[in-house]
């Protein structure tokens, strides 16, 4: 599902470089916001504004930026979070700006929803291979997320794949359909004994429990 997207204002930004270090200690976080036929540019925004923005919108949905002295917002997305290695704050953030009217491509979360029987009644581990879908569309018509269902999986022979997703004829999917979502492995405690017990046939030559060995 697309969502709407999140907006804030921001201002121009005068200093760049290592001035920028003036700004965050007053608390501003310094941004960039540029795309392909766009004039880059240099702004700022309360610390408090950033950080609520950046956790909402993560890279896939869509944020309007207002300027003062501009004559329209900015059409954006998230591209680039620059955080402080040691206490996490937010130092830099880079838009992207992008046209309405032309596709673009996007990493998509996945979310696992539903309870696999094979988990519930047969004690299997989940194993969610993909973590993203990449898609193309209109920016408007980015998903939010995708929701896999994993009820369907029954048993440990049975897998979810690129190919059992539909986005709707607005969003084209560009991975792999070969490629596995999730799968329920089984029990780390059944593969050991079914190992063991192969190591076993082939100690006594293959020789069932209760079977004797023909005489020849």
């Amino acid at each position: 599902m697309a969502t709407q997207s999140l907006s804030f204002e921001a201002s121009p930004r005068e200093l760049i470089g290592k001035s920028v270090k003036e700004l965050r200690r007053t608390g501003i976080v310094p941004i960039h916001v540029y795309g392909s036929g766009f004039e880059s540019l240099n702004l700022q925004a309360s610390v408090s504004v950033v950080r609520s923005i950046v956790a909402k919108a993560g890279t896939n949905i869509p944020v309007t930026v207002s300027v003062a002295g501009l004559d329209s917002p900015l059409f954006s997305f998230i591209r680039e979070v620059q955080r402080h290695p040691l206490t996490e704050a937010i130092l830099h953030v880079d838009f992207l700006r992008v046209p309405l009217m032309q596709p673009m491509t996007s990493a998509v979360p996945i979310t696992i929803v539903g309870e696999a029987p094979a988990v519930r009644y047969m004690g299997g581990v989940l194993n969610q291979a993909l973590q993203t879908i990449q898609v193309e569309c209109l920016p408007l018509d980015v998903p939010q997320g995708v929701e896999v269902d994993i009820s369907t999986l029954e048993s440990f022979d049975r897998s979810i794949y690129v190919s059992d997703i539909d986005l709707g004829p607005k969003v084209t999917i560009l991975s792999d359909p070969g490629e596995m979502i999730a799968r329920i492995n089984a029990p780390r405690v059944a593969v050991e004994e079914g190992a063991l017990q192969s190591q076993e046939g082939e100690e006594t030559g293959g020789i069932v429990a209760g079977e004797s060995p023909s005489e020849g």
